[in-house]
């Protein structure tokens, strides 16, 4: 049922993905805005087109993730790629120290969530910074700049802390080999990148076909797609594959975490859905 159903929604184009949301959360949306209910710094549930489950819940959940698996600290300069509606950014409002030199920028292919972090993040923590990149993908839009030749718009050296959520799992492999470069360039010597991607290696490649599961039934080679209509929808990538890229990019794997897609359910407290990747640049 859920794989009719995601199948359907992504047959829908870009555009009205968008409304069949808004649509879909309208009535809890509108009770929560005359109750009061939505607590602050948080979207509609109908504007919220990346992640699923708790908003706030998953914010803390990666701030405190970022600090006891990767070492973030208040003092570091943190750019989120594909930085959504602000999950991420709301989590590390309470953590990220302007005094003490801490920042974070966000870009992201939709104007939507970019203005609303803007009007609703920015407005209260200045050292919040968000920007729009028109960049073309399937799932969410059907125009843009290629990500294959996007140069990320910050000087070099500019980043203690690079954030990848459910981003490379939206990607093709020219666009990822892309962006590991661009991280690479723009990421202090010693800096950290936290990345997530469905990873295929001998625990998952017998779920490519399984119909039950979480699957990637367009396979190939190095990488396996859900939907061979809409690319970018989900993508899972060979394990040896992203170890070749992520070191031509001069880039090591400090940690590996399974995510709980593989599994079924969550099997410990520091897994997210996603296969977690936590890189240092060399």
């Amino acid at each position: 049922m859920l794989s009719f159903l995601r199948k359907t929604y992504y047959a829908l184009p870009p555009q009205y993905r968008f409304v069949v949301r808004r649509l879909a959360y309208y009535p809890i949306d509108i009770w929560e805005s005359l109750t009061g209910k939505r607590p602050q710094m948080t979207p509609p549930r109908g504007m919220i087109y990346t992640g699923s489950g708790d908003f706030v819940k998953a914010g803390h959940w990666w701030q405190q993730f970022f600090v006891e698996q990767a070492g973030l600290q208040p003092r570091h300069r943190v750019l989120d790629v594909g930085s959504g509606i602000g999950r991420i950014a709301r989590g590390l409002t309470f953590f990220l120290k302007n005094t003490e030199g801490g920042t974070y920028d966000g870009f992201d292919a939709i104007k939507l969530g970019v203005d609303w972090c803007t009007q609703n993040i920015s407005s209260k923590y200045p050292h919040f910074r968000f920007q729009y990149v028109p960049l073309e993908n399937d799932l969410y839009r059907n125009d843009g700049q290629n990500a294959a030749n996007f140069t990320f718009p910050y000087p070099d050296d500019s980043f203690d802390f690079v954030i990848l959520t459910s981003v490379f799992t939206h990607m093709l492999p020219n666009e990822v080999e892309r962006y590991l470069s661009e991280i690479q360039r723009i990421m202090t010597r010693g800096g950290v990148c936290v990345a997530t991607f469905f990873m295929l290696d001998d625990k998952t490649r017998h779920i490519l076909t399984d119909k039950t599961a979480f699957n990637f039934p367009y396979d190939y080679e190095h990488y396996a797609l859900m939907d061979d209509k809409v690319k970018a929808a989900n993508v899972a990538f060979d394990n040896l594959f992203l170890e070749k890229i992520i070191s031509e990019n001069a880039l090591v794997i400090e940690k590996k975490i399974d995510g709980f897609w593989r599994f079924g359910k969550r099997e410990n407290e520091v897994q997210d859905f996603q296969d977690v990747l936590i890189l240092k640049k060399i």
